[in-house]
């Protein structure tokens, strides 16, 4: 039979516009019975339906009825015939010479009919098996939404379906139509097609994906069973589609089936428990393939969020998933856990009466422990990627800790699940220690400071470290520890301070600059100041002491300090600057031959520094250097450096030409 009439006649006759099949059988009876003089003589049960039909038309289309009826005229068809009643209606107007009425919906079932009533070319040129396969080949299978929903259909018509091979030409042309739509030869898609890359960085939702999934161009596929879906994702990887397009598939059919609001509201529904348990062993059954279906490897890190992995397992705990279903999804969690965030951790349950012994931390803890070893195998110890885990282990133990029925030696194996050393910073252990010391206010001191000995206040942040020192919930040793550190910051900030002022080389000056302000090169070497201050007894001592001692007096103000010892020791500068200015100026008016400024003179100027510094509190900043920010403050002290240089030269010049010019005055 021709092709086009076949395609022609099925859209013209579709289910919406297309007359009442049993109304248009009767006319189709009754004129065979005008026509021929014959009446009805053949009684055939469908179910609960019967139709009385001429013997003629059934022996001249279909075989089974040729045999079936040289034994009786009254047949009872089995429960099972493909399409029920509503498939032997049109198999009968088909006998009876009436326009097929094919179209996607019925397709399938009018297909396994006519081969169970072997319908073939063998009986009648052009009978039913011929043109529902026509129809399949020319129509559906070249259209998207059609193939669909005949694979829809085929559903109800299993195992016939299958071994007429509907199900698996759909399958194959689904598949071959969803690769040429990502190639797209012609350039005729409007948007790219949908990837999952934007759940790479936010925690897993549901609704996100589901808003995602909608921008799909095959969200259909979503709506098949999985028997037909999974058959689909394994064309799609032979017939060579990236994983980049694969995988979306397969997330947005598992948020649909298992991991939606409506999922959970179903599997938590325990008002009949017979339909729940069914549900949840659907479910759950969709849960186990889906696992199946998702790649592992360097492919899964990719293309696959591992928030995703996470809440898969999550709902595999509640819904019994088989033990290497969920190995598998733990061995690949932990290979990805480096790039999650807390958010997508499994937290236990609400209703779990002790956090930890509960099964969710349980798989947490397995989880950690198999990234850590993975990352050790790829010899980075300690990385990144241990850090990042630390870190989130360090957070996700902020939840844990509001157990109050948990002990501190299972709170210490927690701690211990990760290497102290692969912490880069203890500011989240911090806070999860503080949580548990607030939810177990009865511990001993000896309790409490055995927890606390993992913290480290080297790896406390400033303001972690200011609130460890004045939390009363910390043991004094660990107040103590961040005290002393908190001094040496302080003693090193002012080093470092007093250190970017000091003249890194004294042979670059010469003059009286250079031995009054270098008298001692090893004590530069070594770190020492060579700044003094006159105490009570006249005794000079360096100004690492005075730093040392101003620390311990006024650790609590670090940021202040360090600005106002900077500006300070400017001012110091501007007095040194002011008393080498009188030096060379009674050097010009005594003309007296080049020599070395007087210690008294260095001395005078130390003096007025004392005075100045008495005089001027720190923090009180008058000069014009002072009120300039630290950064610029830094380059006007090297301007000053430069001032420093000139003058000195300036004034060994004009000590220089004073003898000539008084000779001259004599001779004159």
């Amino acid at each position: 039979m021709d092709a086009s009439s076949v395609k022609a006649s099925s859209l013209a006759l579709s289910p919406y516009s297309s007359p009442n099949v049993g109304a248009l059988l009767k006319i189709k009876i009754n004129a065979w019975s005008q026509e021929t003089g014959l009446p009805v003589s053949v009684r055939v049960r469908v179910g609960e339906k019967i139709f009385d039909l001429h013997k003629y038309p059934l022996l001249l289309k279909s075989g089974y009825f040729k045999k079936a009826l040289s034994e009786s005229t009254d047949i009872q068809l089995p429960h099972d015939f493909p399409g029920g009643s509503e498939a032997f209606e049109m198999v009968a107007l088909f006998s009876y010479g009436a326009s097929t009425l094919i179209d996607p919906f019925n397709v399938a079932s009018l297909r396994c009919a006519a081969e169970f009533l072997e319908m073939t070319e063998a009986y009648s040129p052009g009978n039913l098996c011929e043109r529902s396969d026509l129809y399949l080949i020319q129509v559906v299978l070249q259209n998207w939404d059609d193939t669909l929903i005949v694979l829809q259909k085929c559903q109800l018509l299993l195992p016939m379906s299958e071994e007429l091979l509907i199900v698996s030409r759909c399958v194959e042309s689904l598949a071959f139509m969803a690769c040429m739509e990502i190639l797209d030869p012609e350039r005729r898609r409007e948007r790219p097609i949908v990837t999952v890359d934007i759940l790479n960085s936010k925690a897993w939702s549901s609704e996100l994906v589901k808003e995602i999934a909608g921008q799909d161009l095959w969200i259909n596929l979503i709506s098949l069973p999985f028997r037909f879906f999974k058959r689909i994702i394994g064309s799609l990887r032979r017939q060579g589609m990236k994983e980049k397009y694969v995988s979306p598939i397969i997330i947005f059919y598992a948020n649909k089936w298992v991991l939606s609001k409506k999922m959970h509201q179903v599997c938590d529904n325990c008002n009949d428990t017979n339909r729940s348990d069914d549900e949840n062993t659907e479910i759950s059954t969709i849960l186990q393939g889906i696992v199946d279906l998702l790649p592992t490897g360097q492919k899964a890190s990719r293309v696959i969020p591992v928030g995703f992995y996470l809440a898969m397992l999550a709902r595999g705990l509640r819904l019994g998933l088989t033990s290497d279903s969920k190995a598998r999804l733990q061995n690949q969690i932990a290979n990805l856990l480096h790039l999650a965030i807390v958010d997508d951790f499994i937290f236990p349950q609400s209703h779990t009466e002790l956090i930890s012994s509960s099964v969710e931390l349980a798989t947490m803890e397995n989880i950690v422990s198999a990234s850590l070893l993975s990352n050790a195998a790829m010899g980075h110890v300690p990385s990144d990627s241990n850090s990042r885990v630390a870190e989130l282990w360090d957070k996700y133990l902020s939840y844990i800790a509001i157990d109050p029925k948990m002990g501190p030696k299972r709170f210490m194996e927690l701690i211990e699940k990760v290497p102290i050393s692969y912490r880069k910073t203890h500011d989240h252990l911090y806070r999860a220690l503080n949580t548990f010391l607030l939810e177990h206010p009865d511990i001993s001191q000896e309790e409490n400071a055995s927890v606390c000995k993992y913290l480290s206040c080297q790896k406390l942040s400033q303001e972690a470290c200011i609130e460890a020192v004045q939390n009363d919930l910390m043991p004094l040793r660990l107040i103590v520890q961040a005290l002393f550190l908190q001094q040496l910051h302080t003693h090193q900030a002012f080093k470092d301070c007093s250190d970017s002022f000091r003249y890194a080389h004294c042979g670059e000056f010469s003059g009286s600059l250079s031995s009054s302000r270098c008298p001692n090169p090893k004590s530069q070497l070594l770190g020492e100041t060579p700044s003094y201050e006159a105490d009570g007894e006249g005794i000079a001592r360096p100004l690492g002491f005075l730093l040392q001692k101003d620390a311990v007096m006024h650790s609590s103000e670090l940021s202040r300090k360090d600005y106002e010892s900077t500006s300070f020791r400017i001012q110091n500068l501007e007095q040194e600057l002011m008393s080498l200015k009188r030096s060379l100026q009674w050097k010009n008016n005594s003309n007296e031959p080049e020599h070395p400024v007087k210690p008294t003179t260095m001395r005078t100027g130390l003096e007025k520094r004392s005075l100045s510094k008495k005089r001027n509190p720190v923090g009180q900043v008058t000069s014009c250097i002072g009120s300039v920010s630290f950064a610029s403050q830094r380059k006007h002290a090297s301007r000053l450096l430069k001032v420093f240089r000139r003058i000195t030269l300036l004034g060994i010049s004009k000590s220089k030409r004073k003898p000539g010019a008084s000779g001259r005055t004599k001779s004159v």
